[in-house]
């Protein structure tokens, strides 16, 4: 029986252009609601721009423009952007709609009613050159902890230390350059704690969300009384004024999901749609795609939110990791902030949408776009596993047609039909690094088919035309079935192969049936080679795009304190240096320990059943919470130690000294797993 489903990626924000951060998200999300399409599936993907806060209201200030022609203009670019990168949205639309609105006043009415809504004053920080309250992001000045000055409003990012705005030494406010007053104003907020209950059988339920992120929640924050959700903002601010509280709008986190509802709410206004049939149903599964930047919104707020509306509660909500470039976090300066059109400027959008789909799983790790990887993985797998088998194939058949019986093929289609209930399992679990893998595995059967049987060959000697028909049919067959494997990712590809074999993609199914006595078109170039001049290109455009005021350029210098502070040691041979048994490690449980300042008790896991207690002295630089998932390097064979705690199967590696205070551990770049050695 078709399965109704509904899907939803994270709303981006209004006050900037896409970049390839953003993408892992929104291509994630669209490989999967395509194959659902294909599988057979009713799939509605919906999203629209988060278009409320103080940063549009302040932009459209300095601009000398509204709000509304500001969000207007991003949201165009933004829909360019998806839609050249082939995003299947059903609808996007504005969270600055009416059908918005009416499904705010419908979840406040529900917290109304529930009591839930409690007001107080709060204290803030305050520009009264800018005449606005200023949210963290907004205010910099002096770290307290490391005394590094141009630091944001909540953390250090030379120190990493976490703080609030009130805290830094010799604030100003970013919009005006004024230093921010403390002035009080009341705020309204949801006391989620009185839902306590209700929560722990929302994480409880099974598939709702991946296991390591519900413990997570369940550990960091229901095992505390939950804080209070501050909902409101006083005026000035851009957004939806809140019926019974004049002068008070809804923050922007509040109605940035409900966007998820007004967005369903008007494409089912547009298409005489009911929308009961999606967000009041038990027949229709809700799927919310998103960063685990925002889990706790999505399943400590979102859901209580819902429930009071009585409407639908998500059926799964899958979690992603952020995204590296290179191994390092995304910067302007050095090109690696690369917006959608730069991109689009110099690359073709299907090799980002597979080198992504070969990354993504169905946990919560992090991606890294190392470029030299993208590269050799497009030109090796699309360029010359999959394109390359019609490439050499559909030219000895153009203009002719495919053999009418089917030839022997020495059972290869069956084993790929075979594989489609795996490849469609591992595109329903998320898992598409898994199907990628089955597919390429396809795919190098069936090039070995068309090596062994040499169609450029057969095509020398008139009288094996017959022949040479017959294994142009086979390899024309695997490779559309590779193809209609890889629809979900690679729609053009699929068009593509249409066009080429006169036959539509219309279902998943497909893969299973062998095309026979059709005409076979002229083979056009599908895919091209990645170049890395066009690479280079694209990151120079990056760099050119970053001006001194949008990022202050790193100093290239770096610091000798901790150089002069701790000398190098002497010299080691390589036989005393393997002697050390160096593994990299995942953290899968980091706890406080009882009566110890320095100490985190860490659960490693090596892999399989392989685990590891270690006790480590970072707990001065690391609050547990950040470390669950998070891979290590780790001293394996170091001789077991009997402390007052417990025992300690060896060491973790982190960095310290200098100037620079505090202790950094080291981490592996992507791709290592549990229990690789490092050499």
């Amino acid at each position: 029986m078709a399965r109704r489903i509904l899907v939803t990626s994270a709303l981006p924000y209004a006050n900037g252009p896409i970049h390839v951060g953003h993408l892992v998200e929104y291509i994630q999300t669209d490989i999967w609601a395509r194959f659902q399409r294909l599988a057979g599936n009713r799939c509605l993907y919906v999203c629209a721009d988060d278009t409320h806060g103080t940063a549009i209201m302040i932009r459209a200030r300095q601009e000398k423009r509204t709000e509304e022609a500001i969000i207007e203009e991003m949201g165009k670019a933004h829909r360019r952007d998806f839609s050249d990168f082939g995003i299947s949205f059903d609808f996007y639309g504005s969270t600055h709609s009416n059908h918005n609105r009416e499904a705010c006043e419908q979840i406040w009415r529900g917290l109304r009613q529930a009591d839930l809504v409690e007001t107080r004053q709060v204290e803030q920080l305050y520009d009264p050159v800018a005449e606005t309250f200023l949210a963290d992001r907004f205010v910099t000045g002096t770290c307290p902890r490391c005394k590094a000055s141009d630091q944001h409003g909540d953390n250090c990012e030379k120190c990493g230390a976490s703080y609030s705005a009130f805290d830094l030494v010799d604030p100003k406010s970013t919009l005006s350059g004024a230093k921010p007053e403390i002035r009080s104003a009341e705020h309204l907020f949801v006391t989620v704690e009185r839902r306590r209950e209700f929560l722990e059988r929302f994480l409880e339920t099974e598939g709702r969300l991946e296991a390591s992120v519900a413990n997570y929640l369940r550990g960091h924050f229901l095992s505390e009384p939950l804080r209070d959700w501050d909902v409101s903002r006083p005026a000035p601010y851009f957004g939806f004024e809140i019926p019974d509280a004049p002068g008070h709008y809804w923050y922007v986190w509040f109605d940035a999901p409900i966007g998820y509802v007004g967005a369903t709410r008007q494409w089912c206004h547009e298409n005489s749609e009911p929308f009961e049939a999606y967000w009041q149903s038990e027949e229709c599964e809700i799927h919310h795609f998103i960063g685990k930047d925002i889990v706790y919104f999505h399943t400590l707020f979102w859901p209580v939110m819902l429930d009071v509306a009585s409407l639908t509660l998500p059926t799964r909500i899958h979690v992603h990791g952020f995204l590296t470039v290179d191994g390092e976090k995304m910067s302007k300066s050095r090109g690696t902030q690369i917006s959608a059109r730069a991109y689009l400027d110099h690359l073709d959008p299907a090799y980002l949408r597979y080198f992504y789909a070969s990354k993504l799983g169905p946990r919560t790790d992090d991606l890294d776009l190392n470029l030299e990887e993208f590269e050799k993985k497009v030109n090796s797998d699309l360029v010359g596993k999959v394109v390359n088998l019609a490439s050499r194939t559909a030219r000895f058949v153009a203009g002719d047609s495919l053999s009418v019986e089917w030839p022997k093929d020495d059972g290869l289609f069956k084993q790929g039909a075979e594989l489609g209930n795996e490849i469609a399992a591992a595109y329903d679990a998320c898992d598409f690094a898994r199907a990628m893998r089955g597919i390429m595995s396809l795919a190098d059967r069936a090039n070995e088919f068309v090596d062994r049987r040499e169609p450029w060959r057969l095509a020398k000697d008139p009288d094996r035309r017959g022949e040479l028909r017959d294994v142009c049919t086979v390899a024309l067959n695997l490779f559309r079935q590779i193809v209609i494997y890889l629809a979900p990712v690679l729609p053009r590809l699929a068009e593509q192969c249409q066009e080429l074999l006169n036959s539509p993609v219309t279902s998943f199914e497909d893969a299973s049936k062998v095309l026979v006595g059709t005409r076979v078109g002229t083979f056009a170039r599908m895919l091209s080679r990645v170049q890395r001049s066009d690479i280079d290109a694209m990151l120079q455009t990056s760099r050119e795009a970053a001006s001194p005021t949008q990022e202050t350029l790193p100093d290239v210098s770096d610091d000798v304190s901790a150089l002069r502070d701790e000398p190098l040691a002497p010299v080691c041979t390589i036989d005393d240096f393997s002697k050390i048994d160096l593994r990299i490690a995942r953290i899968v449980r980091a706890e406080t320990v009882p009566d110890a300042k320095k100490l985190l008790r860490l659960t490693l896991s090596l892999g399989g059943t392989e685990t590891r207690q270690v006790f480590a002295g970072i707990k001065s630089a690391y609050d547990p919470s950040q470390l669950t998932g998070r891979l290590i390097a780790y001293v394996a064979n170091l001789a077991p130690r009997q402390m007052r705690f417990g025992v300690s199967e060896g060491m973790i590696l982190a960095a310290s000294g200098g100037d620079a205070p505090g202790l950094f551990l080291l981490s592996p770049d992507s791709g290592a797993c549990p229990g690789m050695r490092l050499r």
